[in-house]
Order: structure tokens, then C-alpha cells, then sequence
């Protein structure tokens, strides 16, 4: 390159680093599950602009046409396939947020997302399996009840896995929610127990009343009290409510990895590992569909809107914001039977 080229070379603005300190806030203010997806979107953008000589930052409109084009063309090592338009909507939003936080300005979108909706498009034309959005399927009671009946509540795992499941469901817990309880979390009165839940996309504590069930095998309360009562006799008082337990009934076995400890030090079970305990007793159950931790808390709003409650109840009950759009998405549906107006014509 002679001396002019160099000279006629765009210059790169500097890139504002920014501290350990301000890293670990902003770090914080997002779920962990958005934080370890954030960070692997941000790698695979930088690497693939590696290979190409390209410069990541800041990103021209062209460069994300290019990068989201590649995306809905290259299929992932993990499925053999490329990825679904949501996810693609994520490594987006990983790129753009990226620039804000090292103070460089945001990169125009507009011709990424056009990529975007042609995909789905071209993606929902084609009627293939994974055309639609795949959901997790709705816990509703009826669905409680097959699931319920699979387990031994004998046991403590069973004991476990029953309060998992009531208290998921009467609280319309997301799974990072369930597991993050501690039994000083629940204090229980006369008309059943109050939980303390922090609600991970409202980044605050909400007090939940989760009352008496009517039917003793499908009440919460009962089968909460019941583990901590197991738990008691077996020297667990205090800390999680949820914890590993081995099939010989022993509380937080440790966990090894290449002769070093791994888990929580408590027991409390992951997010992943309470999504497992639905999947694992819907599969037993015969259900069919995508069962995971987020079928409770699907469960409790489907049930909330076929049994006619007011969606401010709702949303309050299961730590919706009292605007949340995506609650008003199942008052909206409604049910698709009893609401609709075909019946009357």
C-alpha cells in the first residue's frame, strides 16, 4: 500500500473501553441467560469479520446485511440447520448494544431486519417443522394432574418435584424465579404462604399469596410445607428451597469436574435443571408437545383467562408488568373454543 492509499484509509474512531467496574454493572443489569447469549453473538460477529477483513466496530448497514444474510444461510454446528429468525433477532440487538456501550453510534438495522422478516417469510412458506415458533406447552391443571400422578411423594425427590411443580404454577414463576427461593422466601399464615419472589424482568421483589388448593394432592401449600418438613428431618433448615438430591435421598451431593467441585455449594438447582424436572415428568406423563419450566407460569395465565380473571390480577400475581404485552397476548386469544364465533353463527 503507497503512501497515499494509507493516507485515503478511513480512520476507525476510537473505542471507549470501559471498565472492569462499568462492565460488571451493565453485566448485572441483564438475566444470565441473555448475558452468556450476548457474549457468544458478540464473538461469532467479531470472528466472522475476521475472516473477511472486515471491521466490526463500528458496523455499517451493509456489513449486518451481509452478517444476517450469512446467518440465515450457514447451518450451526449444534442442529445441522441455520438459526431460527428469533434468535438472529438476538444476535441483532447483541451487535447494536455492543455499540452503546462503548459509546459509538448505533448502527442502522433497518436493511438487517428486511433480511430478517424475507427469512421468516421464506421459512413459514415453506411449512416445514420449523416454521412456526416452537412454545412450551401450557401446564394446566388437567396437565398438572397427569404429571403429579407419576410421582412418588413418598420420596423426597418426589416431595421436590410436587412443590416445584404447585408453587411454579401458583406463583407463575419463570424458572430462574422458582429456583432462586429460599425457604426464608415463604412464610406461611393462616390462608396459606406468602413468597417473596424477585422477578427477574422487573428486576424486583413482588410478595405472592399462594393459598389453600381445594384438592389436597394439587395444593401448593400443603405440598410445600410437606419438603420443608422432609428437608427438616434430614438437617436442611435453611437456605434453598429447591436443592439437588441423589436417588439415595441425599441433599446437594457433590457435583465433580476433572477432580474439582462444580455446582452451587448449597444444592440450589439451576434454572436448566428445574426446565429438566418439567420436561422429564411430562415425558413420564405421556404428554406430548415442548415441556419446560416455563409451562407453569404459561400454565397459570391460560387458566387465569379461561377461569375469568382480570388481567390486572393476573399481571399482579405473576409479576406481569400491569402494561405487559405479552400477558395481553393470551386475553387476547382467549379460548379458542368456548370464544369462538363461529359457534353462534
Amino acid at each position: 500500500m503507497t503512501d497515499i492509499e494509507r493516507r485515503e484509509q478511513p480512520i476507525a474512531p476510537a473505542v471507549r473501553q470501559l471498565s472492569p467496574e462499568a462492565q460488571a454493572a451493565l453485566a448485572a443489569g441483564r438475566a444470565d441467560s441473555t448475558r452468556r447469549a450476548y457474549r457468544e453473538d458478540r464473538e461469532a460477529f467479531i470472528k466472522w469479520c475476521a475472516a473477511r477483513g472486515e471491521q466490526p466496530l463500528p458496523a455499517t448497514q451493509d456489513l449486518l446485511i451481509e452478517y444476517v444474510t450469512h446467518l440465515t444461510l450457514t447451518p450451526r454446528p449444534r442442529t445441522g440447520k441455520p438459526s431460527a429468525p428469533s434468535s438472529i433477532e438476538r444476535m441483532l440487538s447483541a451487535i447494536t448494544t455492543m455499540h452503546a456501550e462503548l459509546d459509538l453510534p448505533r448502527p442502522e438495522t433497518k436493511g438487517a431486519r428486511v433480511v430478517i422478516a424475507g427469512y421468516k417469510d421464506k421459512r413459514a412458506k415453506a411449512k416445514g417443522p420449523d416454521a412456526r415458533q416452537r412454545q412450551a406447552k401450557a401446564a394446566v391443571p388437567t396437565a398438572l394432574r397427569q404429571m403429579l400422578a407419576v410421582l412418588d411423594r413418598d420420596t423426597l425427590i418426589g416431595k421436590r418435584d410436587a412443590a416445584m411443580l404447585l408453587l411454579g404454577y401458583a406463583g407463575a414463576t419463570r424458572s430462574s424465579e422458582l429456583v432462586g427461593l429460599d425457604i426464608s422466601d415463604l412464610t406461611e399464615c393462616e390462608e396459606g404462604f406468602e413468597v417473596q419472589i424477585y422477578r427477574v424482568k422487573m428486576k424486583a421483589f413482588t410478595d405472592t399469596a399462594v393459598p389453600y388448593g381445594k384438592n389436597p394432592g394439587t395444593c401448593p401449600v400443603r405440598a410445600v410445607r410437606a419438603l420443608i418438613a422432609a428437608m427438616r428431618e434430614a438437617g436442611r433448615t435453611e437456605g434453598p428451597l429447591f436443592v439437588r438430591i441423589d436417588r439415595h435421598g441425599r441433599i446437594a451431593p457433590p457435583m465433580m469436574r476433572h477432580g474439582q467441585p462444580i455446582g452451587d455449594p448449597a444444592g440450589r438447582l439451576t434454572a436448566d435443571a428445574a426446565s429438566d424436572v418439567v420436561e422429564r415428568l411430562a415425558d413420564a406423563a405421556g404428554l406430548e408437545g415442548r415441556w419446560r419450566g416455563h409451562s407453569l407460569r404459561r400454565g397459570f395465565a391460560t387458566a387465569a383467562v379461561r377461569g375469568g380473571a382480570t388481567m390486572l390480577r393476573t399481571a399482579r400475581q405473576g409479576g406481569w408488568a400491569d402494561n405487559s404485552t405479552s400477558l395481553a397476548r393470551y386475553y387476547e386469544a382467549g379460548d379458542p373454543w368456548e370464544d369462538n364465533p363461529v359457534t353462534g353463527l
